[in-house]
């Protein structure tokens, strides 16, 4: 295959940042965004690169010990049949479908084959039940379904005039539904019909719903394909990697990591699927299967250092993780066991990666480190609205206009509006720069709060507390106070072994007591399971609420004096 100008300048971007993957200022420098005016990842860098490459894209692992394992060639020649099979059931460029599949060869054989098509993906988790799947069928005019045939159940309440497709139903789907085996007897070779412009819409991202009603993000041909560069050079991936990613299929990290970045890489992705997570079997596979490059959420590394690491021989040689700000004592652990540092990184589904710490930098402990290639980030002055300030809104400048952004919320102007307003994409998020331009986080702007007149960030509180053996987790919002308007108050998971009661509650005080200005210290404590989205992120607006009283029924709380 003759590398189109497309693939060529897609080519020599990322191959500036291999070669300085180690050098931050030397691929600061050294980058420049890919602009084509046509570009289809699929089509003008996956089939290249898999033409005739016998190496694995893909192997999957289950719970039960079974294996797939797909090349590149083979994931090229399979996402070819699936597209002329959706083709041929009406699949159109612009058309909307929802995409509900778990970790399993068809997802990523789909995301390629609808992509090759110019079709418009909604990705969603198989959690999703069907007020959701009305909400997304709806608000994303979905004209197409791909769902397992597990779930195809849930679509009996969602109305709507759309395409039902049964992934896993052995040929035999329940009526109304197709069935995609079908596919594998489509043409092995596909024949595109249009170019893609880069600025096509290629995905309709529903978030998570932390605080209000899911947005729904935009991305386009190049936004995430190409944005996502800048991730690949965070993670430190390489060509020949084995990276594995902990992430649901639905969410946006799953496309950062599990989708573009290891293949823009030319590296195998690695699943390994399970119902209970389980850090020892977990380590076991990452051993088996040669990992070379781990990426997990804060949950998941809060429960793999209750486990034993050094059970993991082989230890990969890039350790990330995103979704929620990593705290520094997590990081100390695995550092000491593993010798391996795990490297934070900030981004959002809006975004690919804009800050993080990235291969050969110096490393700030509770930094987040600094902006990828390619995004010019800056802080907002919350009181002047001014850019530089010290501590600030997180901020990208558009003059930049970075590749790796989102055209905008979609169906909602005047949400674009407010987001991009006086040439910044404002991502909600206040951060603190040092000297040397590293950042570190401090909370959602609706997060960070004030008692006494002081400003608290949950986050600083929190990574106290979770430096106590006895805490698993910790989410720490403002609890009302006639004297101090607000005080901190904790919900805590805690770790086995530990009982909760008055006595767990009177040792952590005194901990936070020994570590924490008396402005900052935790005044209640709440022994509860935290609430949390589908993606895994604690829902902070569930517990401010119940905090202040507005829900449910107050449970056993614990004061100190």
């Amino acid at each position: 295959m003759i590398p189109s100008p497309p693939t060529e300048a897609f080519r020599a971007a990322r191959d500036t940042l291999l070669t300085h993957r180690t050098d931050y200022e030397a691929a600061r420098a050294a980058f420049a965004w890919p602009r084509p005016e046509h570009f289809n990842w699929a089509l003008d860098w996956f089939d290249h690169i898999a033409e005739g490459n016998d190496r694995l894209a893909l192997h999957i692992v289950e719970e039960d010990a079974t294996e797939r394992r797909v090349t590149f060639a083979q994931m090229r020649e399979r996402s070819n049949r699936v597209a002329n099979w959706l083709r041929g059931r009406g699949v159109d460029p612009g058309d909307r479908v929802i995409v509900m599949l778990g970790n399993q060869v068809e997802l990523w054989e789909t995301l390629l084959a609808l992509m090759k098509l110019r079709a418009v993906v909604i990705p969603a988790t198989p959690q999703l039940g069907p007020r959701d799947l009305t909400d997304r069928v709806t608000r994303g005019q979905a004209r197409h379904v791909l769902a397992r045939a597990a779930d195809t159940g849930k679509f009996a309440e969602v109305a709507g005039d759309y395409t039902r497709i049964a992934v896993g139903s052995g040929g035999t789907p329940e009526a109304g539904w197709l069935a995609y085996e079908d596919a594998y007897e489509a043409d092995g070779v596909f024949d595109p019909q249009g170019a893609t412009r880069a600025d096509d819409t290629l995905l309709l991202y529903f978030t998570s719903g932390t605080t209000a009603l899911p947005k729904l993000v935009e991305h386009t041909h190049v936004s995430y394909p190409v944005g996502h560069l800048a991730t690949m050079y965070w993670i430190g991936l390489r060509p020949g990697d084995v990276h594995l990613n902990i992430s649901s299929p639905g969410w946006a990290k799953h496309a950062w990591s599990n989708f573009f970045a290891p293949w823009n890489a030319e590296a195998t992705i690695f699943i390994h699927n399970y119902t209970r997570f389980d850090a020892g079997r977990l380590m076991a596979e990452m051993e088996r299967g040669g990992v070379t490059s781990f990426c997990a959420p804060p949950t998941v590394w809060r429960m793999l250092i209750q486990a034993d690491l050094g059970k993991l021989a082989a230890v990969p040689r890039e350790v990330v993780a995103a979704g929620e700000p990593l705290n520094p004592e997590v990081i100390a652990h695995v550092r000491r066991v593993w010798g391996v540092t795990i490297r934070d990184g900030f981004g959002q589904t809006e975004t690919a990666v804009q800050v993080a710490n990235t291969p050969g930098q110096v490393l700030k402990t509770g930094s987040m480190g600094r902006p990828t290639p390619g995004f010019d980030v800056t802080l907002l002055d919350p009181v002047t609205g001014e850019a530089g300030a010290r501590e600030g809104e997180i901020c990208l400048d558009l003059a930049g206009a970075p590749v790796g952004l989102m055209r905008g919320y979609h169906g909602d102007t005047e949400r674009t509006e407010r987001a991009m307003a006086d040439g910044y994409y404002r991502t909600g998020d206040i951060g603190s720069r040092d000297a040397d331009g590293y950042l570190t986080y401090v909370g959602r702007s609706d997060d960070v709060f004030k008692a006494s007149d002081y400003k608290i960030s949950p986050f600083e509180v929190e990574s106290v507390l979770l430096e106590h053996e006895a805490v698993a987790e910790a989410a720490v919002v403002p609890s009302p106070d006639p004297v101090r308007l607000a005080v901190p108050k904790a919900y805590v998971v805690l770790a086995d072994g530990y009982t909760p009661d008055a006595q767990t509650a009177r040792v952590l005080f005194a901990h936070c007591r020994e570590r924490l200005a008396p402005y900052k210290r935790v005044r209640v404590v709440e022994f509860a399971e935290l609430p949390k989205t589908i993606s895994g992120k604690i829902r902070r607006v569930e517990l401010r609420a119940h905090a202040a009283g507005e829900t449910g029924a107050p449970g056993v709380e614990h004061r100190d004096g």
